[in-house]
């Protein structure tokens, strides 16, 4: 009779596995990809320059006589000083001091730059402009779903190398062969796949990033522990029940 229990558990154990299929074992999984599907292909066309975009955050810096005065006291400015951030709304639009609403959107920060110049221009003389895009960043999940980051971009040719090292590099259970990028729209999104495990594909993975890029570190399977996990609370009824069967029929 004992025998017979441990049979029939241990069956009903192995169809729950079975039946659980991968979802069970990996319910976490973002961003899967079939086997067949159909990578981009890698744009050799160069850099594209930032363009400035609705809700963008600006650090805009204006400066007259062709920025003398940065030059005068760039040893002497403290370090932490806090330069304020205008928001550029729905429309486009950014409110700044004296020259008021202007149209900023769809410029390149070299664009913006220049527009600014010529609008202050009217007011002192000589202007010099410095604006810096605070807001831009990309999501970088270095282990699977398990580690998340949001990584800011602190230069235009922010690339991906630069990106995984923000967040630390890549874990001893993540597959270095397996980097997905997915960028754009998400509902007809563009999506790379990145293999860094050897020296000759590191120029394809010194891969500009752009803001709002998605970076997907595929996770290896645990396929001990996962397993584990899932026959566990099976194990416990078991050994239970096979316990109080010894002490009603010892």
């Amino acid at each position: 009779m004992k025998k017979r229990i441990s049979h029939i558990l241990f069956t009903v154990v192995v169809l729950s596995v079975l039946l659980s299929g991968c979802r069970g074992f990996y319910p976490s999984q973002m961003f899967k990809t079939g086997s067949d599907f159909s990578y981009n292909n890698f744009d050799t066309t160069g850099v594209k320059e930032y363009v400035i975009r609705p809700f963008d955050k600006l650090q805009v810096r204006v400066y007259t006589n062709g920025g003398y005065v940065l030059v005068d006291m760039e040893s002497k400015m403290p370090t932490n000083i806090n330069i304020p951030e205008y928001r550029v709304d729905k429309e486009g639009n950014i409110k700044l001091p004296v020259v008021g609403h202007v149209h900023i959107a769809g410029k390149t920060i070299e664009q913006a730059e220049k527009f600014l110049e010529n609008e202050y221009a009217q007011y002192m003389k000589n202007p010099f402009v410095l604006i810096n895009v605070t807001n831009r960043r990309v999501f970088v999940f270095s282990a699977g779903a398990e580690k998340g980051d949001v990584v800011y971009m602190d230069n235009d040719n922010f690339t991906l190398i630069e990106a995984l090292a923000k967040v630390g590099g890549i874990s001893s259970f993540s597959k270095a062969y397996k980097i997905k990028l997915i960028r754009g729209d998400l509902n007809h999104p563009q999506v790379y796949i990145f293999d860094v495990r050897s020296l000759k594909n590191m120029k394809r993975a010194n891969f500009v990033l752009q803001s709002n890029d998605i970076i997907y570190v595929e996770a290896r399977p645990k396929y001990a522990s996962r397993l584990l996990g899932e026959l566990s609370p099976y194990i416990s009824l078991l050994t239970s029940i096979l316990f109080l069967y010894g002490l009603l029929y010892k």
